[in-house]
């Protein structure tokens, strides 16, 4: 098979659909058909309808990878969006709030994409449940904000989290201690594709099981699904029955995607009279996200480009902080009266990202995914609003968790905010080594969490360790050699200083 694999490819680098590329296509396409027909016999009845939509979407997407060519954007037409295009927040949030915000935020769903795991972090289950302040998880956090909305605006916003299958069944066992929490839980599960093979272009798995030999052929497709598996899941059309109007999307891991009434109002009450289908949160570019995706305008719309789309020859332009100002934080809000007219006609276009992994045993895989913000372009009259850096405070790595744990950050009601101690309002740079990678390893380096007050960078590699009460001002580098070890004494007042070799404080 993977001869055609490379015939297909170098019929595809030439110009022009030839006749000979056509039947490679489709004698592809027609054993992806059969095998994926294979794995539908092996689900059990209860699962059988549900997997059929799965592999179903997953053909659709297959054929589209297929018919695509080189890099999905064409660079020429990329222009800057217009002025008008992307809002300063100071001007949405200078338009006030109405009195009836009671029943504009009754509109509102918030939704958490709660697909991914803890294992980059060096945790088992899904990274919702990691702790991240006080004993707070992220999904603690995201409850304790949505019940202070209800219960100061007397009102019934609820909570939805796609799931994937991965963090499914964990997921659904925590819940049951929020149930007397003022928040209504609702779940759906993302698709669950097969990763094909990158040499055949075939399915890797034989079955619809995703334990055993299958554990790792199957994969969620990116938070892009979202559209299709909440309209699928029936849930949608639920809460577009209960008078809901807007969804507010984000990463649970952003602990800054809180829901912000000023955007929401501009929403429901738009200005101009003409309603708006989708509100993409942007924000200023800093060095440290020159890899995120910007907002251009493209035909004539708004699009998402990602660096992935991006041709070899313009990547650093695409990085340049001077031409692509700002970066999409995945904060968005979506009408879901719009989801359902564009899921119903199959109009939701959304670039395909290619993947590619390696599993365990050494086999190279593909995996095809989409986003979520890519869809921006398929709704009418889009915006985006330049929001504060502060909207937008993801915790990826034990580096962000020290920020989000440390006195930078004062936590009311489920919300963080920069504490007014700082005198300046960028967040510090920091980069702890792989010896704090997983979470245990990290929370075993650190007696107490530092003062990080007026930290501006703080670097530290290797066997390093914090004891009570350390203070972290200005610039701070520490470096254990391979073999020492460096014991930051308790109490210690670090500022602007390297340490570095071997240091240890020992009692006498």
């Amino acid at each position: 098979m993977s001869r055609y694999v490379q015939d297909l490819s170098k019929a595809m680098s030439q110009d022009g659909a030839s006749q000979f590329q056509e039947v490679i296509r489709q004698e592809l396409e027609l054993s992806v058909k059969k095998e994926l027909e294979k794995i539908l016999t092996t689900a059990p009845s209860h699962e059988f309808e549900h997997t059929k939509k799965d592999l179903d979407g997953f053909r659709k997407l297959f054929h589209r990878f297929l018919q695509e060519k080189g890099p999905s954007v064409d660079w020429g037409k990329i222009q800057r969006p217009p002025e008008d295009s992307i809002q300063p927040y100071e001007k949405i949030k200078a338009r006030g709030l109405p009195d009836n915000i009671s029943s504009v935020l009754n509109k509102l769903v918030v939704v958490k994409l709660n697909g991914g795991l803890g294992t980059s972090m060096g945790c088992k289950g899904p990274k919702s449940l990691i702790g991240v302040r006080n004993e707070n998880t992220f999904l603690d956090l995201t409850v304790q904000q949505i019940e202070h909305l209800n219960k100061t605006y007397n009102t019934d916003v609820p909570l939805v989290l796609m799931n994937s299958f991965n963090t499914d069944e964990d997921t659904k066992k925590i819940l049951q201690k929020y149930n007397h929490c003022r928040v209504k839980i609702y779940t759906f599960n993302q698709s669950r594709y097969p990763r094909i093979n990158k040499e055949s272009l075939l399915p890797v798995a034989k079955d619809v099981s995703y334990s055993g030999e299958n554990t790792e052929a199957w994969y969620p497709p990116g938070h892009g699904d979202i559209y299709a598996s909440f309209y699928n899941s029936g849930l949608l059309d639920t809460l577009i029955g209960e008078g809901k109007e807007y969804i507010f999307v984000s990463n649970i891991d952003n602990l800054g995607a809180t829901v912000d009434l000023y955007i929401l109002n501009h929403l429901m009450n738009p200005p101009n009279g003409k309603p708006c289908e989708f509100v993409m949160e942007v924000t200023n570019k800093t060095r440290a996200d020159v890899k995120g995706g910007t907002l251009t305008q493209y035909e004539g719309k708004l699009r998402l480009v990602e660096i992935a789309q991006v041709p070899r020859a313009h990547v650093d332009e695409f990085k340049s902080v001077s031409k692509f100002k700002i970066f999409n934080t995945n904060n968005l809000w979506i009408s879901l009266a719009a989801v359902k007219r564009l899921q119903e006609q199959n109009a939701i276009d959304m670039e395909i990202i290619v993947n590619p992994k390696t599993l365990d045993g050494g086999l190279n895989v593909i995996q095809l995914e989409t986003a979520v913000g890519a869809a921006i372009k398929s709704f009418e009259n889009s915006l985006g609003i330049n929001v504060p850096r502060s909207r937008f405070l993801p915790v990826k790595t034990t580096s962000d968790l020290l920020l989000v744990m440390s006195n930078l950050y004062s936590l009311n009601a489920g919300s963080l905010t920069m504490s007014e101690k700082r005198e300046f309002p960028t967040v510090p740079l920091v980069k702890l080594g792989s010896s704090f990678t997983k979470v245990q390893d990290y929370l075993r380096r650190f007696e107490s969490i530092p003062d990080m007050l007026e930290l501006d960078h703080l670097t530290v590699s290797g066997d390093v360790t914090f004891g009570k009460n350390v203070s972290l001002k200005g610039t701070v580098i520490i470096i254990a050699n391979h073999g020492d070890r460096i014991d930051i004494p308790p109490g210690a007042v670090l500022e602007n200083k390297i340490v570095s070799g071997n240091l240890r404080i020992l009692d006498h």
